[in-house]
């Protein structure tokens, strides 16, 4: 088997995370800009926490990310994190353009979905269904 392995100072790992998160009453509210912002925000809050973004994809009313982690992170608190810091600055940056989807403050569901993944195979078959979401949105 060939996996490639990340090492920290006690410990080798191979961690990969397939996290869904959706919008809140699955509102198609997520276009080209706002998916943008949204991978530079997980991307960027995903490397400060030492983790990396393998793929990113979406469609108007979710999105998918494929990112693997060091064993030291507790998922849920990420998740919070990732949820939380976007929700926020998405619903600051583009204000007028949610206006017409959201009253209230949240703008994802509570709601989530991660799923770890195995080997080389496995990851593949992730970035195939990830690859077909992006080619979706792309028409």
């Amino acid at each position: 088997m060939n996996r490639q392995l990340n090492s920290n100072r006690h410990s080798v790992y191979s961690l990969k995370y397939h996290l869904v998160v959706i919008t809140k009453y699955r509102h198609k509210c997520i276009n080209s800009k706002i998916f943008d912002e949204l991978e530079k925000i997980f991307t960027r809050l995903l490397n400060d926490k030492d983790c990396k973004v393998l793929e990113f994809a979406g469609e108007e009313d979710h999105i998918h990310v494929l990112f693997e982690t060091p064993p030291q992170i507790q998922l849920s608190k990420l998740v919070n994190t990732l949820k939380t810091v976007s929700s926020r600055l998405i619903k600051k940056d583009y204000e007028e353009h949610l206006k017409d989807y959201y009253w209230e403050s949240a703008f994802w569901s509570r709601s989530y979905c991660i799923i770890s993944t195995g080997g080389k195979k496995s990851n593949d078959n992730i970035k195939k269904i990830i690859n077909r979401y992006l080619k979706s949105i792309e028409k």
